[in-house]
């Protein structure tokens, strides 16, 4: 790259692949100045001898340690949601025209970016991404071993501990019942199921004992309903919550607001929008489970005037949204301001 070109830089989207690197750069007025393709090699030590500049990309696997290495270089780099870069699009889709994409979306004042995570916050993520895969993959054993006992007429009731406390006598049921074939097949995915146990479990541990040493983690875990799992979770995710200016904008990047389809003067609110991460969003709605199968806890985390005044016009369903709402929202005001949970800053989060 020219020292007349490299100094005419001022913003650079890059579209990022597994081996190639689709790269424009726009000078000050807006015109393309670069466009080229690299190879992952050659990414970092170009853009390392580039003066600093504005460089954005999309927040996808392999960008949070891209944006690392361009910040250490003293680079400018922003990572974007891949659906708020895609209006920029012009014409049909190919790499190049997605880094243009890019450059263009960067400069917008009313972007909203992606934190770059750091080692520690991925390895979390990571924990816990393991941990919902084998989770999944155990309630889908225990949904197998439900069904073919169903197709012998055994129907056992609703919940984890009551299948595993009654499969052993269900196993040893006279042959007309269980075929021995079928009693194989049983054994072998409760033998799967014992082992994702002992992983989820261990897992469960190694989350536990690094929330234990995080302060951040620490201060969440004071706030009713919130213990290690989503304390490290949320963590993970935001780090220290600064992407986010208020509570509010946190529980609408959970999905745990309204969808709003407003149009003139009329305001159509729906049903929740379910939009940002998942995993999270699931987790404060059982935490919101859990404090209202506790009445007995209500009065001692300032909840209990909220919650009874709720009831009177939320259905039960609604009323979990809604405290799954109200515990984000504390969650990150406690996150984000470095204090532990208190009843009396309970209006204010």
């Amino acid at each position: 790259m020219s020292q007349t070109l490299s100094d005419a830089v001022a913003v650079i989207g890059i579209d990022i692949g597994k081996n190639s690197f689709h790269i424009v750069g726009l000078d000050r007025r807006g015109a393309i100045v670069l466009r080229q393709k690299w190879s992952r090699g050659q990414v970092e030590a170009r853009l390392a001898n580039l003066p600093p500049c504005l460089i954005g990309m999309e927040a996808c696997v392999g960008a949070h340690h891209l944006s690392r290495k361009l910040k250490a270089f003293g680079h400018d780099a922003r990572l974007m949601p891949a659906k708020y870069v895609r209006p920029y699009s012009k014409g049909q889709k190919n790499d190049f025209r997605d880094a243009e994409a890019i450059a263009e979306a960067v400069q917008r004042p009313t972007m909203r970016f992606v934190a770059t995570k750091t080692t520690d916050q991925l390895d979390l993520q990571a924990l816990h991404r393991v941990r919902e895969r084998l989770v999944s993959q155990r309630t889908g054993i225990i949904n197998q071993i439900r069904a073919f006992l169903l197709e012998r007429g055994v129907a056992v009731r609703q919940g984890l501990r009551i299948l595993r406390v009654e499969l052993p006598r269900i196993l040893a049921a006279p042959p007309d019942v269980l075929s021995t074939r079928m009693i194989s097949v049983i054994e072998d995915l409760a033998q799967d199921w014992r082992r994702l146990d002992e992983r989820i479990d261990h897992l469960s541990g190694e989350i536990t004992a690094l929330a234990r040493q995080d302060v951040g983690c620490e201060r969440l875990m004071s706030v009713p309903g919130v213990g290690p799992i989503i304390s490290s979770a949320m963590v993970a995710a935001i780090g220290t919550g600064d992407v986010f200016s208020r509570g509010r904008d946190f529980a609408a990047w959970l999905g745990l607001v309204p969808k709003q389809i407003s149009t003139g003067d009329r305001t159509i609110l729906g049903k929740i929008s379910k939009r940002g991460n998942r995993y999270l969003r699931v987790l404060f709605v059982q935490a919101a489970w859990v404090v209202l199968i506790k009445p007995q806890s209500w009065e001692r985390h300032g909840l209990k005037s909220w919650i009874e005044a709720a009831k009177k016009r939320l259905h039960r369903n609604a009323l979990a949204i809604a405290l799954a709402n109200k515990l984000a929202r504390i969650a990150w005001s406690v996150l984000a301001h470095g204090r532990s949970f208190e009843t009396s800053k309970l209006a204010t989060a």
